[in-house]
Order: C-alpha cells, then sequence, then structure tokens
C-alpha cells in the first residue's frame, strides 16, 4: 500500500512538471503571436492547467475505466470551485471581471447542468462528444471577441496582469509544449494505475478515488496558479484560470475522451453531480455581489465541499 501512494505522489509530482512546462510554453507562444496577457489568463492558463485532467481522462477511457475518466471531471470541478476559489479567496478578497460574471459563470453553470443530462442515458456517446468540441470551439470563439474589447479595469478593483514570461527564441516554446505533453503522458498513467491499485486495497470503488484522490491531485496545477495569483494580486488569472478550467472539464476533456472512446461511469451518483452543479450554482451569486468573492464567502466553499467529503467517504466504505 505505501508503495502505491509513494508513486501516486510520485505520479502527481510528474504532472505538475509537465503542465507547468506546457503552460509556460503555451503562454509565451500565445504572447509571441500578439494575444493580450488578458487572453492568455483567461484561456490558455485555464487550458493548460486542466492538462493533467485531460490525460488522466484520456488514459481511463481507452482503458474502459468511464468511472474515472468522468469522476475527475466531476470531482476536479467540484474542487476547483469549492476549494481552490474558497481558499484563494481566504488568501485575498477577489475582484471579478465583468466578462467573467456576464459570460463564463454562466456558461460554467450551463456546462454543469448539461452534463447530467448527456449521462441520462447511461453512457457518453463520441456524437455527444463532438457536439461539446463544438461547443468548446464556439466558447472559445466568442472569448476572444470579449477579450478585445475588455478593458483592464472592467471589474470591482484594479486588476494588475503581468504579461507571462517570453522566452528569447520560438524553439524554447516547443521544446517546453511537446516536453511537457510527453511527460503529461507518462505522470497520468502512472497515476491512474496506482490509483486503481489504491481503490481495490482499500475496498473503495474507482469512482471515490476519481472523484476525491485523482481530481485533487490534478487539480494542483490550478490550486498552485490561482494561489500564486492571488497573492501577487492577479485577480483575473485567479478567477479565471478556475472557471476556464471548468468550462474546459466538461467541453474539452469529456469531449475528447468520449470521441475515444463512449464512457459509461454507473459509479457516479447523482450527489456526485449535484455537489458539482451546487458549487457552479453557489458561484454565480457570489460573483454578482459586488463583483467580489469575499473571505467570508470563500470560507463558506471550503464548509460545503468538506460537507460533500462527509457524506461521499462514508457511503463509499459501506458500499
Amino acid at each position: 500500500m505505501g508503495y502505491h501512494l509513494l508513486l501516486i505522489a510520485v505520479a502527481l509530482f510528474i504532472l505538475f512538471l509537465g503542465a507547468e512546462a506546457l503552460v509556460r510554453g503555451s503562454a509565451s507562444l500565445a504572447v509571441r503571436l500578439g494575444l493580450s496577457p488578458l487572453a492568455v489568463g483567461l484561456t490558455i492558463v485555464a487550458f493548460g492547467t486542466s492538462s493533467p485532467e485531460l490525460f488522466v481522462s484520456l488514459q481511463s477511457a481507452f482503458a474502459g475505466q468511464g468511472d474515472i475518466a468522468v469522476g475527475n471531471v466531476v470531482g476536479s470541478n467540484a474542487f476547483n470551485i469549492g476549494v481552490i476559489l474558497g481558499l484563494t479567496a481566504l488568501i485575498c478578497p477577489i475582484p471579478v471581471h465583468v466578462q467573467v460574471v456576464k459570460w463564463d459563470a454562466p456558461v460554467a453553470l450551463l456546462v454543469a447542468l448539461l452534463l447530467p443530462l448527456l449521462l441520462i442515458g447511461g453512457d457518453l456517446t463520441r456524437g455527444e462528444g463532438g457536439w461539446l468540441l463544438v461547443g468548446l470551439l464556439v466558447y472559445v470563439i466568442i472569448s476572444f471577441k470579449m477579450l478585445r474589447t475588455a478593458t483592464p479595469s472592467a471589474s470591482g478593483g484594479s486588476i494588475p496582469v503581468d504579461p507571462p514570461h517570453t522566452f528569447k527564441h520560438g524553439y524554447y516554446d516547443a521544446l517546453l509544449i511537446i516536453g511537457g505533453l510527453l511527460v503529461l503522458v507518462v505522470g497520468s498513467h502512472m497515476l491512474v494505475t496506482q490509483a486503481i491499485a489504491v481503490a481495490r486495497a482499500w475496498g473503495v470503488s474507482e469512482a471515490v478515488i476519481g472523484l476525491t484522490i485523482i481530481a485533487a491531485g490534478t487539480s494542483m496545477p490550478e490550486l498552485a496558479t490561482s494561489i500564486t495569483a492571488a497573492f501577487r494580486r492577479q485577480s483575473d488569472i485567479a478567477i479565471g484560470n478556475v472557471v476556464g478550467s471548468n468550462i474546459f472539464n466538461i467541453l474539452g476533456i469529456l469531449g475528447c475522451s468520449s470521441i475515444c472512446a463512449p464512457l459509461v461511469a454507473p459509479g457516479i451518483a447523482w450527489i456526485d453531480y449535484g455537489a458539482m452543479v451546487l458549487f457552479t450554482v453557489m458561484l454565480v451569486p457570489i460573483v454578482w455581489t459586488g463583483y467580489t468573492i469575499r473571505r467570508i464567502e470563500g470560507a463558506g466553499l471550503l464548509v460545503v465541499y468538506a460537507a460533500y467529503l462527509w457524506i461521499l467517504w462514508p457511503a463509499a466504505a459501506s458500499a
């Protein structure tokens, strides 16, 4: 058991390194191509920090482990709002850009409500996965159009956004992107393999492991990015990273995974989908009130997430 847990820790560290390389390379390339720092923070960084979830879910889809593939996304989305935004707001109240309030948060809620409906029939088909990817493309196009007209102060306060570091030579970008992708492939395979071994040893389902250990582990890049952004008072990146990642998790990750292999996730219960939807529902009024996520609201998110875990693990142990 200790051996498997050690390998899970190693796999999470490998995933973190891979995601860091991919985000740095992608952000540098995006700036080199003329994208604004705000656009990079709300799209490239958000999608890049979700790369561990993408590779873990793809690995699980190919292995026929739909509970892990879907549980990873559902659990990550709940963790992103309940824990990452909760902790970030405790560190520093987060001013919210008007685009997040009027566009990104409502889209995140819409796709969160859509996922359980798609899985009512028991599986997520290749055709449905294709439509999810079309939805992601539409979201990205509209977001970039809105970002072209966005003003740096369109929120409840000043939003300093530092330009991402750009490397001197373009081939550094390519090396980081390719190297990061290769590392993510290795780390995701190791994480899924060892997590399944731990699930069997503990006597809990693969779904619960996906909803908790894997979901939290693959969300570490988002956690590190948002907390760092909070300390630097980069509120756009802190909130945009989480909301953008949640949208990408459903539209992009489950879209790609279900195209590779139709996903069946009988172990993911309605309480799990309900928790994901509840956190997204909570997010919308929180960002609307004063365009700021306050410390008390961050604490409330953490309490609700702890309550969800308190319900989930005893139920898993008795199953």
